[in-house]
């Protein structure tokens, strides 16, 4: 066999191979974009309070917002950082942890127990750990 023919034969074999490469490749992409749409947390879409007409919302923009932020990621007041809500310590707490500070309090954090009515701390927990958090009730 000439060397041509060895080229032409290696060519023709190449270029078999590139629509079945193609297409695995097109495939694949195919699947993770498949996969990556339908994961839960992924296509979440977080919860915008200032959008909300909520009266969870209302309650969290009139008491909250100040020291956690506008939507309770956390910030910064005379060099001490007020934690989110949404993430870090505060998303793996349980409820009952969370009903507790905002009722009592815990340093630097104040109590809410004068100011809110019992059935107003328990819609804040639920609103925590469900609006800003994204997690069900059962969860912990």
């Amino acid at each position: 066999m000439s060397p041509k023919s060895k080229v032409q034969t290696l060519k023709s074999k190449t270029e078999d191979r590139r629509p079945k490469t193609k297409t695995v490749i097109v495939c694949l992409f195919a699947a993770f974009a498949i996969f990556a749409c339908s994961s839960g947390n992924a296509t979440r879409r977080e919860f915008n309070i200032a959008e909300s007409k909520s009266y969870e919302a209302s309650l969290f923009r009139q008491n909250c917002a100040i020291c956690h932020g506008q939507e309770a990621n956390g910030k910064e007041i005379d060099g001490k950082l007020i934690p989110s809500l949404r993430y870090g310590d505060a998303a793996t707490k349980p409820e009952e942890e969370i009903y507790q500070q905002i009722k009592e309090g815990k340093l630097p954090m104040p109590a809410f127990k004068n100011q809110l009515s019992e059935a107003e701390i328990k819609r804040m927990t639920q609103f925590v750990r469900r609006d800003l958090q994204g997690k069900l009730e059962t969860e912990n």
